[in-house]
């Protein structure tokens, strides 16, 4: 038996290779310990492998030590894996080898283009630069001729010795021999002096262009060479920037300034004045500004400010006094103007009587609603415009230009009726001639019919009563004549000077005799303009149209406004981009008395803002600007001049009143003031509603984020919300109400605020029962024995005592007997014992009044 019997080390395996590896411990023991190391697979590829040929190995040597060699392959790969990453490396690098070759082609492309570029520049240059040294030596040329011709008049004045003109003037061929040359003249001298300091001026003699031509092209290079180098000196040119040389340089300008010296001191130092200007100085102007009206320097201005000791830069404003300072300093003189004087730059100048020619008459339709105003300038423009207004109202300003048979040619505003259109039928009576009040011969004379007359009164415009509906059945002119009197109208069949026509639109009766009419009265007013003057219109409509931006209905009263001219009105300024007359044409101009419709603001302006046309852009901003500082100094001023005192007794007020906020945006200018006014005028003292914002155009999420913070409903009068608007409503729950008709939208906000008010509590008298005898009942105190004289008593219903008929009690019962049984009523005549809450005092003989309380509904 062996000495390990039969055990054997613990291996793995024959493949392994075995070696020792020795452990050392603490305290200094060791140990060795047998370990084996696994050697890696070797695959052997079959014989039927891939082989490379030898241009692809020289074409990829790793893949074809890859290939080739099984050693150097990655273990576990087959054959078919191989020859597919093979393929991929191939791909790989002829792609890498297009694009090395694509990039060098692009490459090449760039270069050629820009040196084509560099050579273009170049060439342009070189044309510039010969271009401009010819016309620098004709210039030259000419200018030392005018000087030699000047000196040469000068030497002939000056008086001269007899013997040196001779001697001058003999030639040098006569001079004798061993005579001295004549020595030349100071005047010659400095003139030769002069030339040697002009760059590329040869100081020699003259020579004519004949010797200049024959002496060849060599010495015009080298002349021009030379100038040119003393001309262009530190320029920096294309190929020196592409070469990087030539680092910082004198500027072109300093050039100029050098060579402007340089001819100054050839023409004996001749020093420009100062110019003295008249500066224009406002309230307040900022320092840059200042130094931009004197023309000095920004920095010169700051200087002159801190010798003064004010620390202040060009960008900061000095007041009036301070700026005068500096201008008298500088040697200006300073120009007081106010603010308010940029509006003088409008042609406010009165017309000449020779400039002054015919215009068409403004004629203006007013009335009462539904009286036919409409449907009258429907019957004579012979055009169907009420079938567009919503439910046959009229809601703006129209309007329109009519040509009568005649050939005189009218100019129609057409006013609605409608109460909450009262400042739309101011604006047209400023603007008007002559009034035609519309009145329906089945209706007489209205509230607005009043208002209409009132506005005529106001503004001392002629009328004309137009009496419609006389088809009607019912008609009676007369009744209509007399009511007018009531109001001092006084129409000529009732012996007065006002004209009436009977008219009827749905048959045309009458028409012709109003044309004329009008006309007649047009002639007696003489109505003359200018046109050859700046335009001058009064806006009657705006609107805020989604394609073509903030549009004007402008009435143009004075002058031409034509395509192309600046324009301020209001607080808004613009450039006449296009106008459009009443028939949707595009037009190049309009003169007066014609309405057009215009285009290229920059905002949309109020109804009733006056347009004047101005010169320049910059005028038109400044006027603009300033009226809207002058509107926000008036808000501020108002509300500075509350008082404390005011406000606290305004909050007090307010705390109990209910208010309904509301959001408006109407589709014209108009419209949107007339609803305000008409929303401000709901409400009494416990409810009103408050219009949080109103505007022209679409509901935008702006809106409707007002809306959702003020808790507030967005009412839209003929525009709706775009998409952006709506998802935002959805979302935020913001309730948005779409009206036409200002009859819906007036009654509706009514209603929504007569849901604030409390409910009104009404009392209603059931009946009345006497105290025949008082008792005293334990555990419920005094019990009145009554008799009920009339109607019912009710447990549930309230109760007065009353004695001497003086109230000296109300309150509840406290309990209703009949007998010795609880009831819920008692009738009349019926005997019963009432008993109150916290009350005994009750005598023989008082009455008690019985009632029941009602709440109602109030309604504004």
């Amino acid at each position: 038996m062996s000495d390990k019997d039969g055990k054997s080390t613990l291996g793995l395996g024959g493949s392994g290779r075995s070696g020792q590896v020795k452990q050392s411990f603490s305290h200094g023991r060791t140990k060795s310990v047998v370990v084996e190391t696994k050697r890696k697979r070797v695959v052997v590829p079959k014989p039927g492998a891939t082989q490379m040929t030898d241009a692809q190995k020289e074409k990829n040597p790793l893949t074809a030590r890859m290939a080739g060699d099984p050693s150097k392959r990655p273990a576990g790969i087959s054959d078919a894996e191989m020859e597919r990453r093979l393929k991929a490396l191939a791909a790989a690098k002829s792609r890498e080898v297009e694009e090395a070759a694509q990039r060098a082609a692009d490459e090449k492309a760039r270069e050629e283009e820009r040196e084509r570029r560099r050579a273009e520049i170049e060439a342009k240059e070189r044309e510039d630069r010969e271009r401009e040294e010819a016309l620098r030596l004709k210039a030259e040329e000419d200018e030392r001729r005018a000087r030699e011709a000047a000196e040469a008049a000068k030497r002939k004045d000056e008086p001269k010795p007899a013997e040196r003109p001779a001697r001058a003037a003999a030639p040098a061929a006569a001079r004798p021999a061993g005579a001295r040359p004549a020595a030349p003249d100071r005047a010659a001298i400095e003139a030769a002096a002069s030339r040697a300091e002009k760059p590329g001026i040869a100081t020699g003699p003259r020579r004519t262009d004949r010797d200049r031509r024959d002496s060849g092209g060599d010495s015009d290079a080298k002349a021009k060479a030379k100038a040119e180098d003393s001309r262009r000196t530190g320029r920096l040119s294309l190929n020196q920037a592409l070469d990087g040389e030539g680092g910082r340089q004198r500027s072109l300008a300093a050039m100029k300034r050098k060579q402007d010296r340089a001819r100054q001191k050839a023409m004996g130092n001749v020093r420009t004045e100062k110019q003295v200007r008249d500066v224009q100085l406002p309230e307040t102007i900022v320092v840059s500004e200042l130094a931009n009206r004197m023309a000095e320097r920004a920095a010169d201005v700051v200087k002159s400010l801190m010798k003064m000791g004010m620390m202040v830069s060009m960008n900061q404003a000095i007041d009036a006094d301070t700026a005068e300072l500096v201008i008298e300093e500088f040697g200006h003189k300073a120009v007081r103007v106010s603010d308010a004087d940029v509006e003088q730059v409008i042609d406010t100048v009165q017309d000449k009587a020779e400039d002054l020619r015919p215009r068409p008459p403004i004629v203006t339709i007013m009335g009462h609603v539904d009286h036919g105003k409409t449907s009258l300038l429907d019957a004579i423009r012979k055009a169907n415009v009420v079938s567009g207004e919503a439910g046959g109202i009229t809601q703006h300003i129209g309007a329109y230009q009519v040509k009568t048979d005649s050939g005189a040619v009218l100019t129609f505003l057409d006013t609605p009726g409608h109460a909450a259109f009262t400042s739309m039928r101011a604006r047209g009576a400023q603007v008007t001639d002559i009034v035609v009040l519309v009145v329906a011969a089945d209706d007489a004379v209205m509230p607005q019919t009043i208002e209409a007359i009132n506005h005529a009164k106001a503004a001392k415009v002629p009328m004309i009563v137009a009496i419609n509906k006389i088809d009607k059945p019912s008609a009676d002119p007369d009744r209509v004549r007399t009511s007018l009197l009531h109001q001092e109208v006084v129409v000529e069949k009732m012996s007065g000077d006002v004209q009436d026509v009977e008219v009827s639109a749905k048959t045309g009766q009458g028409l012709d005799e109003l044309l004329e009419a009008i006309a007649l009265q047009a002639e007696i007013l003489e109505l003359r303009a200018n046109p050859d003057r700046a335009a001058q219109g009064a806006v009657i409509e705006a609107q805020l149209d989604v394609g073509r931006g903030p549009v004007a209905t402008v009435l143009v009263q004075n002058g031409t406004l034509k395509r192309g001219d600046i324009f301020v009105v209001g607080e808004q300024w613009g450039k006449v981009r296009a106008l459009i007359n009443d028939k949707g044409e595009r037009v190049d101009e309009a003169g007066p008395s014609v309405p057009v419709e215009v285009l290229g603001l920059d905002g949309t302006p109020a109804a009733g803002d006056v347009l004047n046309v101005v010169e320049t852009e910059a005028q038109a901003r400044e006027i603009a600007d300033y009226r809207i500082q002058q509107t926000k100094d008036k808000r501020a001023a108002a509300g500075a001049a509350t008082t404390l005192e005011q406000l606290m007794a305004k909050a007090k007020a307010d705390q109990s009143v209910s208010e309904l906020p509301v959001v408006v945006k109407a589709d014209v200018q108009g419209s949107a003031e007339a609803i305000v006014q008409a929303l401000e005028k709901i409400g009494n003292d416990e409810v009103r509603v408050r219009v949080l914002h109103y505007g022209v155009g679409a509901i935008t999420e702006s809106d409707i984020g007002l809306a959702e913070a003020s808790k507030a409903p967005v009412i839209g009068f003929n525009v709706r919300a775009n998409a952006p608007a709506r998802n935002s409503a959805n979302q935020k729950g913001v309730e948005i109400r779409y009206y036409s008709i200002i009859y819906d939208l007036v009654d509706d906000i009514k209603a929504a605020a007569s849901g604030l008010l409390s409910n009104e509590v009404r009392e209603n008298f059931i009946g009345y029962a006497e105290i025949r005898e008082v008792f005293k009942v334990t555990g419920v105190g005094k019990v009145a024995g009554c008799l009920v004289t009339e109607g019912v008593a009710r447990r549930s219903a309230g109760v007065r005592l009353l004695r001497d008929n003086v109230v000296i009690h109300e309150g509840t019962l406290k309990t209703l007997k009949r007998f010795k049984d609880e009831v819920k009523e008692v009738i009349s005549g019926q005997e019963c014992g009432m008993a109150f809450e916290n009350y005994d005092d009750i005598r023989q003989g008082d009455v008690i009044e019985i009632f029941e309380r009602e709440e109602v509904e109030r309604s504004l």
